[in-house]
């Protein structure tokens, strides 16, 4: 039987590219932006800090994939999804101090925040919803009692967001 030369080239080429791309996911740094879980997002004292927490972090095996720096906003996105944000002081201002948020991806972030915000309610608990925040990202937060210096955020797909800054 005879198998083309360029056709055993791109049948082990793409081998190749499926094995890097399972040994990259099996060692927690998944290429591709799906799927897309949302993220958990830190906030630290300043942009000093922040690149002292994630030179800490990277000694304990989470390293920086890309920066995202926005708003003011410096911003470091690690590979298992861990965002440590350094935040001007009008926008800790404008989020009632909270300095910790659970980043959720929505079709809609703003319906899916008022959403959110209403379920909190009819549960005895007070929330806002903030959708002006980070006029620079699709981004809305609600801001929670139900909550302990924390929010929740809600966010597009990853892909829909705006090109990130490489480190």
């Amino acid at each position: 039987m005879f198998v083309p030369l360029w056709l055993l080239v791109v049948a082990v080429a793409v081998m190749g590219l499926v094995l890097v791309w399972a040994a990259m996911v099996a060692a927690g740094r998944n290429p591709l932006p799906f799927p897309d879980r949302g993220s958990r997002i830190f906030a630290a004292s300043s942009p000093e800090a922040k690149e002292m927490l994630v030179a800490l972090l990277r000694q304990y095996g989470l390293k920086e994939r890309f920066r995202m720096d926005s708003s003011g906003i410096a911003r470091s996105i690690l590979w298992d999804g861990t965002i440590i944000n350094a935040n001007p002081p009008a926008l800790v201002e404008r989020l009632g101090g909270a300095g910790a948020c659970i980043g959720l991806v929505a079709d809609d972030p703003r319906a899916s925040a008022h959403a959110a915000a209403a379920f909190l309610r009819a549960g005895g608990y007070s929330a806002e919803v903030v959708e002006d925040a980070e006029p620079a990202l699709p981004i809305c937060f609600v801001l929670t009692d139900a909550f302990v210096g924390a929010a929740l955020n809600f966010r597009s797909h990853v892909v829909r967001m705006p090109r990130p800054v490489s480190p």
